[in-house]
């Protein structure tokens, strides 16, 4: 008599598709921009770096380049995997860095400025390098939450740590503060340039984007906008 065959287990599910159909069912988005450390669960980084590396060795090899024989090229697909889910895509996965808000007991009601902060992201057209500076302004009230100086930096990087377009980095960065500090007013400027023009396209090695957002006070008081614009300025060039 014949022995019945069991059945074949089937293949775990890949990591990104797990880690997808959790933010399908939430009812989320998950745009090249958006945060998605919650639907990520321990251990599936680590996983789905390994997928992502084996999907960009299919692409080395789609481009014809020998990854085999090649000493070069042997370890680039890992070594770009690694590079984007730790390094410049780093704000996708990744929860909000720990902020101490603090009351602001002096009741400070003074311009204060912010910058420049170094940034670094990455165009989502193409997934070039966007580097920049990015300055910040908040004019406190009495009920604001302060954060301390470092703060600014450390979430500036984890916003921009992603594929952006920076219009929208910017507006994302400033809502963020926003909600954050309560202020009455805030303002976020960046200047930064674009490497899917210097390498590609127009090939134009010197012009910037620069753009802004202004809120609450800075967006009503044409005096306390041209004060911090002026202030800046002076530290651009």
């Amino acid at each position: 008599m014949a022995k019945k065959s069991l059945p074949v287990a089937a293949a775990e599910e890949p990591a990104s598709e797990r880690i997808r159909a959790r933010i399908v069912a939430a009812g989320r988005r998950f745009h090249a921009n958006d945060n998605i450390a919650e639907f990520i669960e321990p251990g599936e980084l680590n996983e789905l770096l390994e997928e992502v590396a084996g999907h960009l060795k299919g692409a080395l090899r789609a481009l014809v380049i020998d990854t085999e024989s090649d000493h070069n090229t042997q370890d680039t697909a890992r070594r770009v995997a690694k590079m984007y889910l730790n390094e410049v895509f780093r704000g996708r996965y990744v929860a909000a860095p720990p902020v101490t808000e603090f009351p602001n007991v002096e009741q400070l009601n003074e311009l204060m400025i912010v910058g420049p902060v170094t940034v670094r992201s990455a165009c989502s057209h193409h997934l070039c390098p966007i580097m920049g500076k990015v300055w910040i302004g908040v004019m406190p009230n009495e009920h604001s939450n302060l954060i301390g100086l470092s703060k600014y930096a450390r979430l500036t990087e984890w916003i921009m740590s992603r594929p952006q377009i920076q219009e929208e980095a910017v507006t994302q960065l400033s809502s963020l503060l926003n909600e954050m500090m309560q202020p009455d007013g805030l303002a976020v400027v960046m200047e930064a340039d674009h490497f899917c023009m210097h390498w590609r396209g127009v090939k134009d090695n010197e012009s910037k984007m620069i753009n802004s957002v202004m809120r609450g006070s800075f967006l009503k008081d044409a005096t306390l906008r041209r004060e911090f614009l002026s202030l800046i300025n002076r530290h651009r060039t």
